[in-house]
């Protein structure tokens, strides 16, 4: 290796050059990949090495950053799941066929449906499913008929689109249309460590974790995602239910609890669900930048689209969108707050910290 070479990689962070080298910070006694997008070290820090086995036997473990063990999609592979994206765009109305699909991508159907999963985010009949979703929306919301929007969307009977958006959304498509009117949504407040936290639920899972100074304010950011709702405080029939998820988050946010795995009802656009469903496989206690999600769904120019999606989100801290931050390592944005965000990353890599051998 030419260290020299090897070095200007690290600075221009050349993803071309992942895999060919790494390097190792013997400062933080990590080793990472050249396109790693962590601070830059200093150069009299660094060592360079040609497998990752070399970089261990001096000692330094992998990168959580960049995660320099795990194999990562080439452009070539990227862009035949791209070419794959787009046919299923152009053919909606079909069903999926594993086997057009595998012979298009010039890949076995078994190795199509990781490669498209690990480079997408969702396997092929997902991504279909999400095409048809937001058809069928855009065709409401444009107070289409329901039976041709059904139709255009380019689902075979009314009774699979009225189970999709059931399942999706929590209403029909007559009630989406009509904005969501006549959608009863249950909602409960409490104090938590991070401030007055206001939940609300359809009958099929959480579609709102937010935080404000005060219960008005709360109920006011409610309206407002869902106005064509039907909105009523929690009643005895929900208690039970609505009292352990409140005392599970409450848990997590204030004795460090696991994050509890609790039902959602998220509502969204295919890229947004993309974005939202990424977000919740990132570990906790670790970040990822905008630039990277962006990659690793498949839109690596969509780094505002991420930005959105991430402001977007009516699902605090269930769906982590705290857990993305700016490349530069600046925490970026934060619908409620940079403090709360700050605190929730603090809180998360304090725990983390504690569950290691030896803490």
């Amino acid at each position: 290796m030419n260290d020299d070479l090897c070095w200007q990689a690290v600075q221009d962070r050349d993803a071309t050059q992942d895999g060919r080298f790494y390097y190792g910070v013997l400062t933080t006694g990590v080793y990472c990949r050249p396109s790693c997008t962590s601070r830059r070290p200093l150069r009299r820090n660094v060592r360079f090495y040609v497998t990752p086995a070399a970089a261990q036997a001096d000692g330094l473990r992998p990168c959580k950053r960049c995660r320099p063990l795990q194999q990562r999609a080439d452009s070539r592979t990227v862009e035949r799941m791209l070419e794959v994206c787009r046919y299923l765009e152009a053919h909606t109305q079909e069903a999926p066929d594993l086997d057009a699909l595998a012979a298009l991508a010039h890949m076995s159907p078994f190795h199509l449906q990781r490669r498209f999963k690990a480079v997408i985010g969702i396997s092929p009949k997902q991504y279909q499913d999400a095409l048809r979703l937001r058809g069928l929306r855009q065709e409401l919301r444009a107070g289409a008929p329901v039976t041709r929007a059904i139709q255009d969307a380019g689902y075979g009977s009314a009774s699979r689109a009225y189970a999709k958006l059931a399942t999706h959304l929590g209403m029909t498509p007559r009630q989406y249309r009509a904005g969501g009117d006549g959608i009863a949504i249950s909602y409960a407040s409490a104090t938590t460590a991070l401030g007055r936290m206001m939940i609300g639920a359809t009958d099929r899972g959480l579609c709102f974790v937010q935080f404000d100074v005060d219960d008005a304010r709360l109920l006011q950011r409610l309206r407002a995602e869902y106005p064509g709702a039907r909105l009523s405080p929690m009643d005895a029939a929900a208690g039970a239910a609505f009292a352990a998820w409140m005392d599970a988050l409450d848990a997590h946010l204030s004795r460090g609890q696991p994050l509890p795995e609790l039902p959602l009802d998220l509502r969204g656009t295919a890229f947004q669900m993309k974005v939202w469903n990424f977000l919740c496989t990132i570990p906790s206690g670790e970040v990822r930048s905008y630039t990277e999600v962006a990659a690793a769904i498949g839109r690596p120019r969509a780094v505002r689209a991420v930005a959105s999606a991430c402001a977007a989100n009516r699902v605090g801290v269930l769906v982590p969108c705290h857990r993305v931050i700016r490349g530069d390592g600046g925490l970026g944005g934060y619908k409620w707050g940079l403090e709360r965000k700050r605190a929730l990353l603090d809180h998360e890599r304090a725990q983390v910290a504690g569950s290691r051998p030896g803490a």
